[in-house]
C-alpha cells in the first residue's frame, strides 16, 4: 500500500487527460445504468480495500464542515459551536469551514478517527464514488484519484467497463 500511495499522484497525473476526456463524454451522455455500475464498482473495491491501511485522505486533505457537522461535533465535545470553530476550523477561499491544518486533528496514529461516529458528512461520503448522478462530480473525482487508491482503482475499472 505504501508504495502505491507514493506513486499515486504521478499515476493520477499521467492518466489525468485520459480520465478528463472520459468524464467529459460521461457528462454529455451518461449511460442509463451509470448509478448501478458505480455502486457495483464502489462495493467491489471496498470489499478489498481497508481505509485503515491508508487514511491518505485524512493525512493530506481536510473535509468541508457544514453547519450541521459543526453543531454535531461541538455537542460531542460538549463545546459551544463557536468554541469548536475557534479551536479547530478556519474559513477557506470559498468561504467554507475547513480544518486549520492537515493531517486531520482527529486522526489517531493507528489511522482511526477519534470522532468517527460524528465525523463530517464529507468524510462519511468520501471518496464519493457511490454517489447518484456520479457524472456531476467529475471535477471532484479527478482530484480524489490522486489521493485515494480506491477512487483511482474504481475510475480505472470504470473506464474499462464503460466504453465511450
Amino acid at each position: 500500500m505504501e508504495q502505491f500511495l507514493k506513486n499515486l499522484p504521478k499515476l493520477a497525473k499521467d492518466r489525468h487527460n485520459e480520465t478528463k476526456k472520459f468524464f467529459a463524454k460521461l457528462k454529455s451522455k451518461p449511460p442509463k445504468n451509470l448509478d448501478y455500475v458505480m455502486q457495483d464498482l464502489h462495493d467491489a473495491e471496498f470489499k478489498k480495500t481497508d481505509c485503515l491501511d491508508c487514511a491518505n485522505c485524512c493525512k493530506t486533505t481536510g473535509p468541508l464542515f457544514t453547519d450541521k457537522d459543526i453543531e454535531r461535533i461541538a455537542k460531542h465535545f460538549k463545546m459551544k459551536t463557536q468554541q469548536f470553530i475557534n479551536q479547530y476550523l478556519q474559513i477557506d477561499e470559498d468561504n467554507d469551514y475547513v480544518l486549520q491544518s492537515v493531517p486531520c486533528t482527529f486522526l489517531d496514529t493507528d489511522n482511526y478517527c477519534s470522532i468517527y461516529e460524528v465525523r463530517p458528512k464529507a468524510c462519511r461520503e468520501f471518496p464519493h464514488t457511490d454517489r447518484k448522478k456520479f457524472q456531476q462530480i467529475s471535477n471532484l473525482t479527478l482530484k480524489n484519484v490522486a489521493i485515494c487508491p480506491a477512487a483511482f482503482n474504481i475510475v480505472e475499472e470504470m473506464k474499462k467497463r464503460i466504453k465511450g
